[in-house]
């Protein structure tokens, strides 16, 4: 099993970018997703998860809700976050976790937000 997360970067408040987390060896359609971050100094935070079913149900901390928005690829194997309008306090580093027991997790990419 890889999670191998990529996007991340420098964006100035209020821009976008979108963050990839490219799965492998396993059935990447079988599985929930869930985006989380940990901000420097800080804890863990769940932000954003997306169901494996045809539905592709999807769900928001509060944090982002409205700002984010998740996707999957299953041909691409394949976990988006589109990320917009971000501030000061998005700034974290991204990780990619597999299903709703978090079994697996990506080495997270760096998202800074600074002017």
């Amino acid at each position: 099993v890889q999670l191998v997360e990529s996007g991340g970067g420098l964006v100035q408040p209020g821009g976008s970018l979108r963050l990839s987390c490219a799965a492998s060896g396993f059935t990447f359609s079988a599985y929930y997703f869930n985006w989380v971050r940990q901000a420097p100094g800080k804890g863990l935070e769940w932000i954003s998860r997306i169901n494996g079913d045809i539905t592709d149900g999807t769900y928001y901390a509060d944090s982002v809700k409205d700002r984010f928005a998740i996707s999957r690829d299953n041909a691409k194997n394949t976990l988006y976050l589109q990320m917009n309008r971000v501030k000061p306090e998005d700034t974290a580093r991204y990780y990619c976790v597999r299903g709703t027991q978090g079994d697996y997790w990506g080495q997270g990419t760096q998202v800074i937000v600074s002017s």
